[in-house]
C-alpha cells in the first residue's frame, strides 16, 4: 500500500468513497437488524430495494466509465471505432428492457426478473475481467485473439440483464405502497438517490482501480458489487410483502422457456453489439415504425387526446437530439478529459462521478423550485422546460470549448471547465428526464401508455446511438482524436443546438395548448403514475402562466 504521504488528489477522493460507502452500508445493516416492519416511515422492503439497486448502478456506472479507455487502450481499437462500440453497446442497454418488463408483466413477475437479470450481470461484469492478449491481434503471430470473444459476450450479458432488471426493480417499489398513498413521491425520491449514490461511488471506485492497478481489479469490483446487490435481493425477500411475484401461477417449462429467451437475447445482443451498422439500421427502421404506428393510433382519435399524442410526439422527437450530445460524456469526453485536461493525479473515468453527485445535490432544489414557480402560476410548461435542457447542454459544451481556447489550444484544459460542463448538462437532465416521464404519463391515453412509455425509452436508446456517432467524429478520416477537431465538434453541436432550443421555445405555447391540460382527468393517468424509477417532475400546473 503507498506510503500516506505520496498519496495524490486521486487516492484521496478514492479513500473518500470508500469511506461514503462504509456509512451506507452500516446504515443498511442498522437498517436489516431492525424488528420493526417499517423504518423512517417507509417499509423496509423499500431500503431493500435502495440498495440492490444501489450496487446495481454501482457496478454498471463504474464498467461504464472505463469502458472507452478499455477499448481504445487495451483492445486497441481506433478512437473512433471505440466510441461507435459505446454507442451501440448504451443504446442497446435502453432497449431490452421493453423485452424483460414484458415477460416480467406476463409471465415472471418483477421479483424473479431481477433475479434473472441480475444473474446475468454479475456474469457479465465478471467477464469483463477476462483480460486476454494486448490488443485485438496478437502482434507476433497477427492472429485474432479468441478473448474478445468473451469480452463481446460479457457486453451482451450487461445489455440483457440490465433489460430484465432496470424497469422492474424500479416497478416492484410502486407495489410496496398503495396507489393513494402520499409517501410514494418520497419513495422513488429515497430509491432514486440510491441509483445516484451508487453511480457515484461505482465510478469513483471502479474507475480508480481499473486505470490505476489494472483493467481486471476495476471490472472484477464491477461485478463483486453486482453480487453484493443480488446477495441483498435474495435475503430480503420477506420484507417485500408479496411484491414483484408473478401475475399467475407459472409452471417450470413456462419459466424455463422464459429464461431460455433471455439466453438466446444474449446471442442476438453478441452479434448486434459487434455490428453497429445492423443495429443502426435496425434502429432507423423500428423507429420510424413506432413512430408511425403511434401517430396512426392518434389520428383515430379525438381532437383533444390526438394533440395530446401529438405533443408527446414533439418532445419525443427531441430525445435523440439531448441524449447524443449528454451521452458524449462517457466517450469522447470522457477520452478529452483523460488527454487534454489539467486533472492532476485523478483517473479520468473518476470524473464520470460528478453528475450524480450533481443530481443528488440539485434534484431537491429543481423539486422545490418548480413547486414554488407552479404555486405562483409562473412554472414552464414541459416543452419549455425541454426548451432550456436543450440550451443547457448546448451552453455546456460552448462554454467548454471556449474555456479550453482561452488558455492556448497548446496548453492543457483546465479541469473548472470540466466542472462547468457537468453541471450545465446535469441541470439540462433535471429539466428533460423527469419531466419527460412526468409528461408521457399525464399525457398517453390509458390504452396506449405502456406503448408511448416504450417509445420514450427507445427515443432514448436512439440518441444513445447518436451520441456513439458523434463520438466517431471526433476520431476525423483516421479514427484517432484531436484536440482541434473534438473542440470543432463540440462548437458546432453547441450552436446548432442552442439554436433549436430557440426554436422549440418558440413552438412551446402551441405544444402546451395540444397538451389540454385544463381537461386532464384521472382516466387519462396511468395507473402508479411514475413507478420507473425516477423522479416524478413537479406538476404541470394547468393554471401556469409560463410559457
Amino acid at each position: 500500500m503507498k506510503d500516506m504521504a505520496l498519496w495524490n488528489e486521486g487516492d484521496w477522493i478514492a479513500v473518500i468513497a470508500l469511506v461514503v460507502l462504509g456509512v451506507f452500508l452500516s446504515i443498511g445493516a442498522l437498517i436489516a437488524g431492525s424488528k420493526k416492519p417499517e423504518f423512517a416511515g417507509h417499509p423496509k422492503g423499500l431500503y431493500m430495494l435502495f440498495f440492490a439497486e444501489m450496487w446495481e448502478r454501482f457496478s454498471y456506472y463504474g464498467m461504464r466509465a472505463l469502458l472507452i479507455f478499455y477499448l481504445t487502450q487495451h483492445w486497441l481499437f481506433s478512437d473512433g471505432k471505440s466510441n461507435l462500440i459505446y454507442g451501440a453497446y448504451t443504446s442497446l442497454v435502453y432497449i431490452t428492457p421493453v423485452l424483460g418488463g414484458y415477460l416480467a408483466d406476463r409471465y415472471l413477475g418483477q421479483r424473479k426478473a431481477v433475479l434473472f437479470g441480475g444473474i446475468l450481470l454479475a456474469f457479465g461484469h465478471l467477464f469483463m475481467a477476462f483480460e486476454g492478449m494486448h490488443g485485438i491481434t496478437d502482434a507476433a503471430t497477427k492472429q485474432a485473439d479468441p478473448a474478445i470473444n468473451i469480452f463481446w459476450l460479457a457486453l451482451a450479458l450487461i445489455i440483457v440483464g440490465s433489460g430484465f432488471l432496470k424497469a422492474n426493480i424500479s416497478v416492484m417499489v410502486g407495489q410496496l405502497y398503495r396507489l393513494t398513498d402520499m409517501r410514494r413521491d418520497a419513495a422513488y425520491t429515497i430509491f432514486y438517490m440510491g441509483i445516484n449514490v451508487g453511480a457515484a461511488l461505482g465510478t469513483i471506485l471502479v474507475g480508480y482501480l481499473g486505470q490505476r492497478i489494472g483493467w481486471a481489479y476495476g471490472f472484477g469490483l464491477a461485478g463483486i458489487g453486482m453480487i453484493a446487490g443480488l446477495i441483498v435481493f435474495v435475503l430480503g425477500k420477506k420484507v417485500l410483502l408479496g411484491a414483484g411475484e408473478a401475475p399467475a401461477p407459472l409452471s417450470r417449462n413456462t419459466e424455463m422457456a422464459v429464461y431460455g429467451s433471455g439466453l438466446a437475447a444474449v446471442a442476438v445482443m453478441w452479434g448486434l453489439v459487434q455490428y453497429q451498422d445492423v443495429i443502426q439500421t435496425l434502429l432507423i427502421i423500428s423507429g420510424f415504425s413506432l413512430l408511425g404506428w403511434v401517430l396512426y393510433q392518434a389520428l383515430k382519435l379525438d381532437k383533444e387526446p390526438r394533440e395530446r399524442i401529438f405533443a408527446i410526439l414533439f418532445l419525443i422527437a427531441l430525445n435523440p437530439l439531448f441524449w447524443g450530445l449528454f451521452e458524449q460524456a462517457g466517450g469522447s469526453f470522457n477520452l478529452y478529459t483523460d488527454r487534454y485536461v489539467d486533472i492532476g493525479g485523478v483517473p479520468a473515468s473518476v470524473f464520470q462521478s460528478i453528475n450524480p453527485i450533481y443530481i443528488i445535490l440539485f434534484a431537491p432544489f429543481f423539486a422545490m423550485l418548480w413547486q414554488w414557480l407552479g404555486k405562483r402560476g409562473l412554472e414552464p410548461s414541459a416543452p419549455a422546460k425541454f426548451a432550456l435542457a436543450l440550451a443547457q447542454v448546448g451552453l455546456g459544451f460552448l462554454v467548454f470549448v471556449w474555456g479550453a481556447k482561452s488558455v492556448g489550444m497548446e496548453a492543457m484544459t483546465p479541469v473548472i471547465f470540466v466542472f462547468l460542463l457537468y453541471l450545465l448538462h446535469t441541470t439540462g437532465e433535471l429539466c428533460l428526464s423527469p419531466v419527460g416521464l412526468s409528461a408521457m404519463n399525464r399525457l398517453a391515453p390509458s390504452f396506449m401508455a405502456s406503448l408511448i412509455m416504450g417509445a420514450w425509452f427507445y427515443m432514448t436508446a436512439v440518441g444513445n446511438f447518436v451520441a456513439g456517432k458523434i463520438g466517431e467524429a471526433t476520431g476525423g478520416h483516421d479514427g484517432v482524436m484531436t484536440k482541434d477537431a473534438t473542440l470543432a465538434i463540440y462548437d458546432q453541436i453547441g450552436w446548432i443546438t442552442l439554436g433549436v432550443s430557440v426554436v422549440v421555445l418558440a413552438l412551446s405555447p402551441i405544444v402546451k395548448r395540444w397538451m389540454h391540460l385544463d381537461t386532464l382527468r384521472d382516466a387519462d393517468h396511468i395507473a402508479g403514475e411514475g413507478e420507473l424509477g425516477e423522479p416524478q417532475a413537479a406538476g404541470t400546473h394547468p393554471e401556469s402562466k409560463g410559457a
